[in-house]
């Protein structure tokens, strides 16, 4: 069941005001930098694109890990926005004062154990059994959520997995040691597979790891910044969530 994205925190007044213009006139030549969580890239792409139908302004994205992104809006980098592959850190942010006191769920994302040779992978963590899969990847599960589910979801089974386990410093890289064979097997985010012409997976059933929300957060310097305002509450439109949905992600 889809329902709306919610969020938590007191009402901001500068939402307030970011909504009222951009009902009246397109935000016209504000850079917005916004730090996104690898599993997320290609979608924010696709939101940013969208989002310019109807918005003049320079959107930059930058991509890493949550964690190491995090590190980085803390020693101060210059960023408006943060899309995070958790909500732990951006109530990090609010918590310290880094962050405006309102975060958005804006998607929730599925993990995946994906092959690219291997069609026994789609029998889920039965495949880890065999003589398959002798190299695994997962994404650090110090600084990549999805790293952190990973491992939950290999601790769940018996016997323990015996193979070699790569660390990937983040998702992307984790779904690169995949796609070019130097691992069997990876755990990678669903939106990096979904739509790929090659390939095997099985979609890790919820129950057995951590729920993975993802939130947003706008960070305190961009307050005063209408475009990353209205690019935070596009997140919730009717337009980008059917783009996050398509992407393999659930939505509320």
């Amino acid at each position: 069941m889809n329902r709306k994205p919610y969020t938590f925190g007191r009402f901001r007044v500068s939402l307030l005001l970011s909504l009222l213009l951009s009902l009246s006139a397109p935000i016209r030549g504000e850079t917005v930098n916004i730090a996104v969580a690898a599993n997320f890239l290609s979608t924010a792409q696709q939101l940013v694109q969208a989002f310019s139908q109807s918005n003049s302004h320079n959107i930059l994205i930058s991509s890493g890990s949550s964690g190491k992104l995090f590190i980085q809006i803390k020693h101060g980098a210059p960023f408006h926005l943060f899309l995070s592959a958790d909500t732990d850190r951006p109530k990090r942010l609010i918590e310290e004062g880094i962050a405006l006191d309102d975060l958005k769920i804006y998607a929730t994302g599925q993990l995946a154990l994906w092959s690219k040779h291997y069609p026994g992978i789609e029998q889920g963590l039965e495949a880890l059994d065999k003589n398959h899969v002798t190299r695994l990847a997962i994404a650090n599960p110090k600084t990549a959520p999805y790293g952190a589910a990973a491992i939950e979801v290999l601790a769940s089974r018996e016997p323990a997995y015996d193979g070699v386990i790569v660390q990937g410093d983040n998702i992307a890289q984790t779904y690169q040691f995949a796609a070019s064979g130097n691992v069997d097997a990876a755990f990678v985010a669903l939106s990096q597979i979904k739509k790929l012409p090659q390939g095997y997976y099985w979609q890790v059933p919820h129950e057995i790891h951590t729920p993975l929300h993802q939130g947003a957060v706008i960070l305190k310097a961009a307050q005063d910044n209408l475009t990353a305002n209205a690019f935070y509450d596009f997140l919730s439109s009717h337009t980008a969530q059917q783009i996050i949905r398509q992407s393999g992600y659930l939505t509320f």
